[in-house]
C-alpha cells in the first residue's frame, strides 16, 4: 500500500490578495493612504484642486509663522512623507496619518461652516486606523 506524498505549495502573496478580505482590505487602504496624501501634498504648492490656504483657521495662521500659503506648504511637505511611510511602513504610517487627520479635524472644527469636511476627515482616520490594525496582521508576516 503505497502513497504517494502530499506536499502542500506555501501561502503566496498572490494567493492572499485573491483570497483573503483581509488582506485585499490592507492593500486598498495602504496604497489609497500611500497615494492621496502624496497627492493632496503635491497640491498643496499648486493649489489646482482648492484654495489650501483657505483650509487654514484663522487662530493657527496667527500661530505659524509667514502666511498662510507658507503654512500650506510645510503641511504639503508633512503630508508627502506621510503617505512615503504608508508605503514603506504601514503598521506606523496608519498611525501618523490618523494622527495628521486629527490634527485637520481640529483645525477644521474651528472654522464655521467645515464642520461637513471635518466629519469626512474622522471617516479618513477610521480609515487611517483600519490600516494600522490590518498592517499589524498582514505586513511583515511573509505576505508582503
Amino acid at each position: 500500500m503505497s502513497s504517494a506524498p502530499t506536499t502542500s505549495a506555501p501561502f503566496t502573496a498572490r494567493q492572499a490578495i485573491a483570497t483573503d478580505p483581509g488582506y485585499q482590505a490592507f492593500w486598498i487602504l495602504r496604497v489609497g493612504f500611500a497615494v492621496a496624501p502624496v497627492l493632496f501634498g503635491l497640491d498643496k504648492f499648486a493649489n489646482l484642486l482648492v484654495d489650501w490656504p483657505g483650509y487654514l483657521a484663522p487662530w493657527i495662521n496667527d500661530v505659524v509663522p509667514g502666511s498662510a500659503q507658507a503654512a500650506m506648504y510645510v503641511v504639503g511637505v508633512i503630508e508627502i512623507v506621510a503617505g512615503l511611510v504608508v508605503a514603506v511602513a504601514p503598521r506606523f504610517g496608519g498611525w501618523l496619518v490618523a494622527g495628521w487627520l486629527a490634527g485637520i479635524i481640529v483645525n477644521l472644527l474651528t472654522i464655521p461652516d467645515y464642520y461637513d469636511i471635518a466629519l469626512r476627515d474622522f471617516g479618513l482616520l477610521l480609515g487611517a486606523v483600519a490600516l494600522a490594525r490590518l498592517a499589524q496582521r498582514y505586513h511583515g508576516a511573509g505576505q508582503h
